[in-house]
């Protein structure tokens, strides 16, 4: 007897609502995580993409346990740890110690903790930092972290009152790169709302995503006529879906303008948006560049941490979108 082909719109709906849910629920760990990551990576852009990868890996790891995590704060953590340890080893060639893999379906308890908390301390390497994260995120106690660290409670307490202050110093500085001139003319496009000209600077192959949202080719340009005139569904997006209504009051359904800026040595295009009060960015959109045409672009506008970092580092008035695209209640 034939069998009837799976409906994929139907379960991609499914898993769409599924992966909203799952956000939903943890959307009150996200300033922790995004912090927790911001302190493994020590950039705001490459903490946000630990963040992002620590909630599809959760996600996917969830499904395949047969019970909720007991601690959902640890849990993230150590999925991040995970994460980040991978990275480095892919990245550095570094030999790691052997310790916590991925998050397991049993509960996590303080020994699990530990064992985290151990091959994350033999990754940071400096014993301070390793003590600081230990304590202030892990909270784990001093005894614990001393028993971590094979020393004394006396030079944890040392530890901790050293690291703390150089946690506080400023991230080292970065080189400040010569802005390419495909981002200046694709600055000055898009306050032209010239989409030819627009797509004419992008590669054939280029990406164009949402942070945390979506991606496509240049030649879907659904994104790009988003970012030139996305405020004027942002006005109505309580009915249309796309923001919650408690993001949008005052927003105007004037389109945005880019102001090209310089932060952390990087060129970055930042979206003005009109409000009944002002102007204030929005969002901020990365751009890389191969062989003189932009061959990626990143648009931060679900990545409100990352906004909130950026703008009051630049001394300027922000509004942020939430985590998340937003479905309207069916």
């Amino acid at each position: 007897m034939p069998v009837d082909p799976p409906d994929l719109e139907a379960l991609s709906g499914d898993a769409q609502r599924t992966w909203h849910g799952f956000l939903l629920v943890y959307e009150p760990l996200r300033p922790q995580l995004y912090r927790y990551c911001r302190y493994l990576t020590r950039s705001p852009w490459d903490a946000e993409d630990l963040a992002q990868d620590t909630l599809a890996r959760a996600f996917a790891t969830l499904s395949r346990m047969g019970h909720a995590p007991p601690n959902p704060r640890s849990w993230l953590f150590r999925v991040a740890s995970n994460l980040w340890i991978d990275r480095l080893r892919q990245e550095r060639g570094a030999v790691f110690q052997e310790g916590v893999r991925e998050p397991s379906a049993s509960p996590l308890d303080p020994q699990a903790t530990r064992e985290a908390a151990t091959t994350l301390v033999a990754q940071l390497g400096p014993q301070e930092r390793a003590a600081v994260v230990l304590k202030d995120v892990f909270e784990l106690s001093l005894e614990e972290i001393a028993e971590a660290l094979s020393t004394t409670v006396g030079a944890v307490k040392t530890a901790l009152h050293r690291g703390r202050g150089k946690l506080e110093q400023p991230d080292p500085d970065i080189p400040r790169r010569a802005v390419p001139e495909v981002v200046t003319a694709f600055c000055e496009a898009f306050n032209a709302r010239d989409i030819p000209r627009i797509t004419a600077l992008l590669l054939d192959h280029a990406s164009v995503e949402v942070v945390s949202a979506t991606v496509e080719g240049p030649r879907e340009a659904k994104i790009l006529r988003g970012m030139l005139f996305g405020s004027k569904r942002m006005a109505r997006a309580a009915e249309l879906g796309g923001m919650e209504a408690r993001f949008i009051a005052g927003v105007h359904p004037t389109p945005p303008r880019l102001e090209l800026v310089t932060c952390r040595g990087e060129p970055l295009l930042l979206s003005w948006y009109q409000h009944d009060d002002g102007e204030a960015v929005r969002a901020i959109t990365r751009l890389d560049v191969s062989d003189g045409r932009i061959s990626r672009l990143r648009n931060y506008f679900f990545t409100p941490d990352c906004i909130e970092e950026v703008c009051r580092e630049l001394g300027l008035p922000f509004r942020t979108n939430g985590y998340r695209w937003w479905l309207p209640p069916r």
